[in-house]
């Protein structure tokens, strides 16, 4: 635990996990799963607090939130500040759902495991058993950036029954301007490697992993994510060929079926169930997640499912400071009654 007089401070649990065990890419089935709680938790008596669950972006781990930088606060520093301004308290939980390929978007895959039930089976029951929370859907939310943002979103369409509120930051959505562009860049590397898994644990053997490697990881992790396929190398399947980068339609077509964008129409029942539904983006985001975006906010409108958008002037990275914005709306949206 660490001490912050009057102010937040985190519990840190060790939780062991059921079904992550003996997932297909070896991943530990122990996890640090850091909790905050509030300034007057401890004089609270019966009072129940609302929950909020940060999920982080690619290759990140829910303890990251907990690092100090040189200008920007921490997410405790952040609560502070906030509280100060008048927001009513809530619980953070940080769960940890990174993979030996970067992530998991917060889905089941037989090619990384079963983290939306480790999310939604696991951690929230333990959450609910251990600590003084509203222990209904009006008293739950989610809040994520990138992967993160898209896996909030995830969650929330396919549970409505555990979420009321959504915040999603830049999230993955558009996905024929997002990863498009990156197959032939991810193709090359690849073939000359001699295939996937010789890629992999190349990349595992360097001592300082760059750019362009993470991007190559995180195709790779999208097709476990995606279209996870048994008898293909990494239990996972591309959607272009390594040598000539000519698309496979049937698998892009199963990346495409996870695009938010594509999810509406499918999921509009559980998304007008949402007390809240906040969603925003950088204006020169570097991966052109504004036309996902602006796509999903027609597909909105279409469908009369209400939210609250917003492109502000920023890209995709360094833009914590969003959560100024978001916090204080899913807390009011998870208080309002």
């Amino acid at each position: 635990m660490e001490a912050r007089p009057g102010g937040t401070r985190v519990v840190f649990e060790w939780f062991t996990s059921i079904v992550l065990a003996n997932n297909a890419l070896g991943d530990p089935v122990t996890r640090a799963l850091p909790v905050i709680l509030p300034p007057d938790y401890d004089a609270a008596g019966d009072r129940r607090y609302p929950v909020l669950y940060y999920l982080i972006g690619f290759t990140g781990r829910g303890t990251m939130m907990l690092n100090e930088e040189r200008w920007e606060p921490t997410l405790l520093q952040r609560l502070d500040r906030l509280y100060s301004a008048g927001m009513p308290h809530v619980i953070v939980v940080l769960p940890d759902c990174l993979t030996r390929l970067g992530g998991s978007e917060y889905l089941n895959s037989p090619a990384t495991g079963r983290y939306e039930d480790y999310m939604t089976q696991e951690l929230i029951p333990y959450i609910d058993g251990h600590y003084q929370t509203i222990a209904a859907p009006q008293g739950r939310g989610l809040f994520g950036k990138s992967s993160g943002g898209n896996g909030s979103l995830q969650l929330a369409m396919h549970h409505p029954n555990l979420f009321s509120a959504v915040a999603c930051h830049s999230g993955g959505m558009g996905f024929d301007c997002v990863y498009l562009p990156d197959f032939p860049k991810t193709a090359a590397p690849l073939a000359k490697a001699g295939g996937v898994e010789a890629w992999l644990r190349a990349f595992e053997a360097k001592m300082y992993k760059d750019n362009p490697d993470i991007g190559i990881l995180n195709m790779l992790a999208m097709a476990a994510c995606y279209s996870p396929d048994a008898n293909a190398p990494l239990g996972l399947a591309l959607p272009f060929d390594l040598e000539t980068c000519t698309l496979d339609e049937a698998i892009w077509a199963k990346w495409r079926a996870w695009d938010p964008v594509e999810m509406v129409e499918c999921y509009a029942d559980s998304l007008r169930q949402l007390h809240l539904l906040y969603f925003d983006w950088g204006a020169r985001d570097e991966f052109f997640l504004y036309y996902g975006a602006r796509r999903f906010q027609r597909q909105l409108q279409a469908f009369q499912i209400p939210h609250e958008c917003e492109e502000f002037d920023g890209g995709h990275f360094n833009i914590d400071h969003r959560y100024d914005v978001s916090i204080p709306k899913l807390v009011a949206a998870l208080t309002q009654g």
